[in-house]
């Protein structure tokens, strides 16, 4: 009997050690989660981005300055586009590509792909928090869209390694998926309920405007310091120099060799000229047309009495350069209607004398994505045929990290097509040409005067019929015109590109980089003021911003 009550049970000495092992596992869990954390003993954080590193041009620059003030930083995203050099080399930064998800999921719907996606997602970001990075950061840095699935990752990631939680709210992730599915759809609600819940505590919110600091307080009601950090450039980029415009247009040239822009633009003669710049011949420099054939291998001796130096043609085309993902939520069709009514409006100028006539424009388009392959076709015919453009010409480039800067600090007008699907966000593309010291048009929404400032660093448009008579009307005619008690109102309006290549609009609007006055002492918690203008390096606002909420201790040390 008893050998088989034996057979038809466990002894009870099984029993219980398995009862011991659960109770001991149990409780070694409950003492490493229970017991108080301790501080890092590096500063460190971890500053996660769901993209392309080297296409987020803002959390290199949060990593770049992490570093410097002595962070171990590790950055966690995609690998694709190169990033910013400075990173490569800095002695404290990491970089940890997160894997790409698998090529099958591309010819999967939507709604199939998006969950095993997401799953993907998962497990490779849980892998680099909790496993890859040796110590528990102090704080995470994650930038916000997309929320889904990093907001609750980095939540949980928190709990377990005790890390302060920093969200960088670039704009809203719901808001972002309603363009393609509508406010009313299920995935939308369920993103929005996401993305708040999980957005709503954090040690501290960054925005890049006060508008979305705004809204969100009140709406989301956020826990935590809210801080607006509005984009800036980095110190590298700055209006070019005759001499380095003149080694990016000897790089640029095979991108400028097709038969339609080789027979629209100035003759090239490399080394000694390009499209927009020339080393002038010896006690020419002030001639309007000094001839290239006589130039002279002796202009460039280093015994020459006068080493000649690049300057910039007079006989330029006006350069005028956008920046777009080529998505549809960039209107492309905007500015083809744009460079349409130009080159219109510059054949009836044709017949004018010089100063009444407006310049010949190349448009330069950068970037890439989904839409540049249509658009470029449909630039093509109109720069062809029996109708071809005369006075317009519009190209797409792709350029180095390196060499975007360049381009929109040789740039004469730069032009902004993006509109935020919330309202609540800034262009990236207009920061880096006022860093540039480019003026910009820009297509308007809420809260673009918190960067552009109407009339004073570029203009503001709604339609393409603005923008073509942005090209050809000056901020103070604009402002006269719409003001009835202006005793200024000029009797023909100025061009802002007649009188190129000296166009006095242009200069008005590219002198207010001059006068824009440093960063103001504002408090931490509001952001500088909305009518201010104001400007500086991405290091002066970072230091200035995040230094006082983040590095307690080393406060009172020398500005950087």
């Amino acid at each position: 009997m008893s050998h088989t009550a034996s057979a038809e049970g466990p002894p009870l000495l099984d029993i219980v050690a398995k009862i011991l092992v659960i109770l001991t596992v149990t409780y070694a869990v409950w003492r490493v989660y229970s017991k108080p954390r301790p501080r890092p003993t590096l500063r460190s954080v971890a500053i996660l981005v769901l993209g392309d590193i080297g296409r987020s041009p803002r959390m290199m620059y949060h990593t770049e300055s992490f570093a410097t003030n002595k962070f171990q930083t590790y950055l966690v995203g995609y690998d694709g586009s190169k990033p910013i050099p400075s990173l490569l080399s800095m002695p404290r930064v990491e970089i940890m590509y997160l894997r790409q998800p698998p090529a099958y999921l591309r010819r999967l719907p939507f709604i199939m792909a998006g969950p095993l996606k997401v799953l993907s997602q998962i497990f490779d970001i849980f892998y680099i928090l909790l496993v890859r990075i040796p110590h528990p950061p102090e704080f995470i840095l994650v930038q916000n869209p997309p929320s889904i699935p990093t907001l609750a990752i980095v939540w949980l990631v928190a709990k377990l390694r005790g890390c302060k939680i920093i969200i960088d709210w670039h704009n809203l992730g719901w808001s972002i998926l309603a363009l393609r599915l509508g406010d009313d759809h299920t995935f939308v609600k369920i993103a929005k309920w996401f993305e708040s819940y999980f957005g709503r505590t954090a040690y501290a919110h960054l925005f890049v405007t006060n508008a979305m600091r705004e809204y969100l307080t009140a709406e989301w009601d956020l826990q935590g310091h809210k801080v607006v950090l509005h984009d800036r450039p980095p110190a590298r980029f700055h209006r070019a120099s005759p001499s380095e415009s003149h080694e990016l247009f000897q790089h640029l040239l095979p991108a400028l060799s097709s038969p339609a822009l080789t027979s629209f633009l100035p003759t090239a003669r490399p080394p000694y000229s390009t499209p927009f710049t020339r080393i002038p011949t010896s006690g020419s420099s002030t001639q309007a047309n000094s001839d290239i054939h006589s130039f002279s291998l002796d202009d460039l001796s280093p015994f020459s009495e006068n080493i000649a130096m690049p300057e910039l043609r007079p006989d330029r085309t006006a350069l005028l350069v956008t920046s777009t993902s080529w998505t549809p939520d960039e209107d492309f069709d905007m500015l083809l209607e744009t460079l349409k009514q130009y080159e219109k409006r510059a054949r009836e100028c044709a017949g004018l004398v010089e100063t009444q006539r407006l310049p010949q424009v190349l448009m330069a388009v950068t970037g890439k994505g989904p839409l540049r392959q249509k658009y470029m076709r449909t630039v093509e015919g109109l720069q062809t045929g029996e109708d071809a453009w005369k006075h317009v010409r519009c190209v797409s480039l792709w350029l180095e990290a390196d060499d975007y800067p360049l381009l929109l600090g040789s740039s004469d007008l730069g032009i902004s097509l993006h509109s935020s699907s919330s309202a609540l966000d800034l262009p990236m593309k207009v920061v880096d040409m006022f860093g540039c010291g480019l003026p910009v048009c820009a297509l308007g929404f809420k809260c673009l005067d918190e960067l552009v400032k109407d009339g004073v660093n570029g203009l503001v448009f709604h339609n393409a019929e603005q923008l073509a008579a942005q090209l050809e009307v000056s901020p103070c005619s604009l402002l006269c015109l719409s003001d009835a008690k202006c005793h200024d109102r000029p009797t023909i309006l100025q061009s802002l590109l007649r009188g190129f290549p000296s166009a006095p609009a242009l200069g008005s609007l590219r002198a207010s980089f001059q006068r824009a006055a440093p960063l103001a002492s504002s408090n931490m918690e509001t952001g500088a003021g909305a009518n201010d203008w104001e400007w500086g390096t991405w290091a002066e606002n970072w230091n200035h911003t995040m230094r006082p909420l983040l590095l307690h201790d080393v406060a009172n040390e020398a500005e950087l």
